[in-house]
Parts: structure tokens; C-alpha cells; sequence
């Protein structure tokens, strides 16, 4: 098969995961950022300014198109370095690189909204909400990782008290279809609520009263905090519990869960990714392609790829 062949085939969405619109507008706005950085690079390692037009000397073995391919193949699918490189002829430490170099980039696109505006913090998000008048979803998602070596500090703190495994968690914000944001990256141990304390969401809703939130039942010491503004499932009722009080209690439960339940259906769409489903990488570039990740999947739910 000719690389021409296999360029083609990788362009495709069961690759990539992306639309080709989607996929050329990608490429438009991740060009002049990877130049830039490109330019940068080459400077810093000649110590002198350029004596050669842009573009002279010997040509990569990989193009601009192709390291954005790969790298959306290695998200999607996540296919080892070693495979791709074979594919495109290359060595695998050129395909790492090639990783290395567009996924930072992807990262730091943030996450797209309806309105055309790229929200990055969560301050962002509830400044997005108090003016649009949105409803927010919080919730948080585990994502399996190695186990660190025996007798390395901190190892406890990766196993999550809920799946019985080393994880790493992260939390999402959505509206009522659309991820607004994804972060406050933590240790698996670490509770969701907790992590979303660190992030400072507390100042947040004191700062923005109008910004309503639905969470999950692990979230019920922010509903409590904050009752006017956080809307948590109702506490689970005792055995004992009348019958006429169990029904109120389940329809109630349904209710809230039917409004909060977009956050779990944006949660779904980052875990199509199959790097994270379980990622076996470094972890410390978990959050980086978290964020790569969901800014893609904002796009998308955003409807401003098609």
C-alpha cells in the first residue's frame, strides 16, 4: 500500500474521528501556530537569525497534514507510535515527535461554544453562563492508568475509592448538549467534590449567583453550601419510609437526573477516544490530552464542524 494510499485512508472520520470539514478547519487554525513554534524552534538552534528563504533545505519526511493525521489517529485510536511509523515509513521517534509538536497545540485551542467564543478556565465558563442565561452540568469522569511502581511516594493516592482502580479524574462542564469544559485533572483518590473545591468553584457561585449547577449525589456537600444554586439528587430515603414518600422520592430523583443526564452523554463522547479509556502512557501528559481531547469534542457539539 502506497503512503499516498495510506494519507488518504487516515483522512478518513473512522481514523481521525473528525469529519473532513471538520478536519480542514483543524488544519486552517493549527497551521500558523505550528509555523510559529516551528520557526521558534529552528531559531533557538542556530543562534543566529535566517540566511535561507522559508521553506529551503532539505524537505521533512512528514508534512504539516501529516503530522495532524497521526496525531489524530494516535487519539482516536491509539495505535502505537511504532505501527504509524511503519505505515508512513518513517522512524517511530519521528512520529513521537510529530505528537509531541501538534498535540500541545490542540490543547490549547480551549472549548467551543455555540456563540463562537473558546472558554479555558472555569471562570470562563460561569462568566459564559451568567450572560447566556445557561444551566450548567457538573460532573466527573475516571480514566484508568498504569499502577506507579512499588514503593514510589504517593502511590495510594492514584487508586479511586469507587472503581478499585488507579485512576486519574477529571471533571466536565456542559450546558444541555455541549462541553463547555474540562479539567480540574486530579488524583483518582482525591473525591469529586473535592476537586472541584480545589478549582475554587466556591468563589465561582458566590461570585455568580445567578449560574444555576446540577450535580450528581456526589456532589451533595456543594448543595449544601450553596441550596439556592446547586441542585443535587434528593438523600436517599430510609427503609421504613412510607410508600406515598417513596414515590415523591423517585420521581424527584428521576426529574433531576433526566435534566443533569447531558453531562453524562458528553462524557460518553470523550470516552470514544480510546485513549481514554484506559490510557497506558506517561501520566503526566494525561491533562494534556484530556484537553486536546474534549476541545475536539466541543467542536463537534458545538455544531461548528459540519
Amino acid at each position: 500500500m502506497s503512503i499516498k494510499a495510506i494519507r488518504a485512508a487516515f483522512a478518513h472520520c473512522a481514523f481521525t474521528g473528525l469529519s473532513r470539514n471538520h478536519l480542514g478547519l483543524q488544519l486552517t487554525e493549527l497551521q500558523p501556530a505550528w509555523t510559529a513554534a516551528r520557526e521558534d524552534r529552528v531559531h533557538e538552534r542556530r543562534t543566529r537569525a535566517r540566511i535561507r528563504r522559508p521553506g529551503a533545505g532539505r524537505r521533512p519526511r512528514l508534512t504539516f497534514t501529516d503530522r495532524v493525521m497521526i496525531t489524530l489517529v494516535r487519539l482516536r485510536l491509539a495505535i502505537p507510535h511504532a505501527a504509524l511509523a511503519v505505515a508512513y515509513g518513517v522512524d517511530r521517534a519521528t512520529v513521537t515527535r510529530a505528537v509531541t509538536q501538534i498535540r500541545p497545540l490542540l490543547a490549547r485551542r480551549g472549548f467551543a461554544t455555540p456563540t463562537g467564543t473558546r472558554l479555558h478556565t472555569l471562570a470562563d465558563v460561569f462568566a459564559y453562563a451568567a450572560a447566556e442565561g445557561v444551566t450548567l452540568r457538573l460532573d466527573a469522569t475516571e480514566i484508568r492508568v498504569r499502577r506507579p511502581r512499588q514503593g514510589r511516594p504517593g502511590r495510594k493516592a492514584f487508586v479511586s475509592g469507587k472503581l478499585k482502580q488507579n485512576t486519574i479524574k477529571t471533571t466536565v462542564a456542559a450546558d444541555h448538549g455541549a462541553t463547555l469544559w474540562c479539567g480540574a485533572t486530579r488524583l483518582g483518590r482525591m473525591h469529586d467534590v473535592t476537586a472541584a473545591r480545589v478549582e475554587g468553584i466556591d468563589a465561582l457561585l458566590d461570585a455568580y449567583p445567578d449560574v444555576k449547577l446540577l450535580v450528581d449525589a456526589g456532589y451533595q456537600g456543594l448543595a449544601r453550601d450553596h441550596r439556592d444554586q446547586v441542585c443535587a439528587p434528593p438523600l436517599k430515603l430510609r427503609p421504613e419510609a412510607p410508600p406515598e414518600q417513596q414515590t415523591a422520592w423517585e420521581h424527584d430523583r428521576k426529574h433531576q437526573s433526566s435534566q443533569r443526564i447531558t453531562v453524562e452523554h458528553t462524557i460518553a463522547e470523550l470516552k470514544w477516544w480510546r485513549v481514554l479509556q484506559r490510557f497506558t502512557g506517561r501520566r503526566d501528559l494525561l491533562p494534556e490530552i484530556i484537553n486536546a481531547v474534549a476541545g475536539l469534542v466541543s467542536d463537534k457539539s458545538a455544531g461548528l464542524t459540519w
